[in-house]
């Protein structure tokens, strides 16, 4: 860890929890490279994908609810939605809607740094066409999980900020977790950067309504941590839906998929791991969870040329083993 995040460079925060009680947190690196800023364990990163976590529970809390149903049809919440007939919910949640990633579109660049609207960031990739029939096949994909965040201000009438606001951060005091905002002063804010030859810049520019659901909540590890302690101590869903977002889904062929509602779903020699990874401009994320042994490991960096994931792999199976 020192050897990746040295003292001069950007960094990274990591926390291991075993039972539910922290034994390991640490920052490495700058916070700050222009103000010459040590990172410390209460910084907060941009945690990108990430995110679909709280997209997807926000969802089965609304299911709980009675407000909408998870194998509800598409153009049931948007009309004429193109394939929306045959797109449910639930093969948005688990990437099988065959919708096309709105992030490999070639003019993504021409719109990344203007603020739009949900319903017009849909209308730029929906037409677009599709890379296979539902439950076809796996293949990750934002489009589906920006079309979430905008079914959830529908059914809820609220933005979908203010609702995993109101209904998770604020619930679970995740006093340090927020929807980002380039404007609004952050206290804590860990600055993002990227690697150009042997020099860093600053992160590009993106407005926070293009990731949107799929990938704009800012946290640190302490939160990070509560809201996995929350997750498994069933504090927002009850457990039978619990048991939903952690199913290992099959496609039509009876192949499973390795992801439920927000998370990776791997088994490695036998243990089960929960696991989902972040990367947007400046920030890359990891957090890896095994339900047998009760251990959570989280890792967030400042830099998007340092991924966390190895590493953050590597801390679960030392942990794992002692």
């Amino acid at each position: 860890m020192n050897a990746t995040f040295t003292a001069n460079k950007p960094g990274a925060n990591f926390l291991v929890a075993k039972n539910g009680n922290i034994i390991y947190e640490k920052a490495f690196g700058m916070a700050n490279l222009e103000l010459n800023v040590p990172m410390n364990i209460n910084n907060v990163f941009e945690i990108g994908s990430m995110t679909k976590q709280f997209t997807a529970i926000s969802i089965v809390m609304l299911t709980e609810q009675g407000k909408i149903n998870l194998y509800d049809h598409l153009n049931k919440y948007i009309p004429n939605f193109p394939n929306g007939e045959k797109i449910s919910l639930h093969h948005l949640l688990t990437h099988t809607s065959g919708i096309k990633d709105f992030t490999s579109l070639k003019n993504l660049n021409d719109f990344a740094k203007n603020d739009i609207s949900p319903k017009d960031l849909i209308d730029l990739f929906k037409n677009e066409p599709i890379d296979f029939q539902p439950d076809e096949k796996y293949k990750y994909c934002n489009s589906g999980y920006i079309i979430l965040g905008y079914i959830i201000e529908l059914v809820s009438g609220k933005s979908y900020p203010d609702f995993v606001k109101e209904n998770i951060l604020k619930k679970l005091n995740m006093n340090h977790s927020c929807y980002a905002n380039h404007n609004k002063v952050t206290a804590n804010r860990a600055s993002g950067y990227s690697k150009k030859g042997n020099d860093y810049e600053n992160n590009r520019y993106i407005s926070f309504s293009i990731p949107y659901a799929s990938g704009s909540l800012m946290s640190t590890i302490g939160d990070m941590n509560i809201w996995q302690q929350a997750i498994k101590n069933n504090l927002l869903i009850n457990p039978k839906t619990t048991d939903k977002v952690f199913t290992n889904y099959s496609l039509n062929n009876r192949e499973k998929i390795d992801y439920g509602y927000g998370w990776h779903l791997e088994n490695v020699d036998g243990v089960v791991i929960r696991e989902h990874g972040g990367s947007i401009f400046g920030f890359k994320s990891m957090s890896i969870y095994i339900p047998s042994k009760d251990i959570y490991v989280v890792g967030l960096t400042n830099c998007d040329c340092n991924s966390p994931t190895e590493l953050t792999r590597q801390i679960a199976e030392l942990v794992l083993k002692n």
